[in-house]
């Protein structure tokens, strides 16, 4: 099966392939906290982080011609466990009724010392 990198144009470009879609998949690498706008990691404000995760691997799934709602499964690697009941609350406002299956996991230390990252496994339509 052949595989497409899917690119947002973000700058500064990462130093890895945020999507590839092969065959009806889309596989988004993780996304940190990163206004690519304003080239600034979300800090001091855990729930802002968690929309700021889930508004790039958004951005990755709409260059790659889908959304959201496509997703089958969701990663979410958080710094501290204490925080999953507020990633749960900001998660719930993102997807539709029936949403992705899920893992979650506390890990020692994520890229760039953030709080979470995030990604993802969408469908195209």
């Amino acid at each position: 099966m052949s595989k497409q990198a899917v690119q947002t144009g973000a700058k500064p470009a990462a130093p890895y392939t945020p999507g590839i879609i092969t065959g009806n998949l889309v596989f988004v690498s993780g996304q940190v906290p990163m206004n690519p706008e304003k080239n600034e990691i979300v800090r001091n404000d855990f729930e802002g982080a968690v929309r700021q995760c889930i508004a790039n691997v958004e951005r990755v799934l709409k260059a790659a011609g889908t959304d959201l709602e496509h997703c089958v499964k969701v990663v979410v690697f958080l710094a501290d466990m204490d925080n999953f009941a507020r990633l749960n609350k900001v998660y719930a406002e993102y997807f539709g009724e029936t949403k992705p299956a899920r893992s979650c996991v506390q890990v020692a230390r994520l890229p760039l010392d953030v709080d979470v990252e995030i990604e993802a496994i969408a469908t195209l339509p």
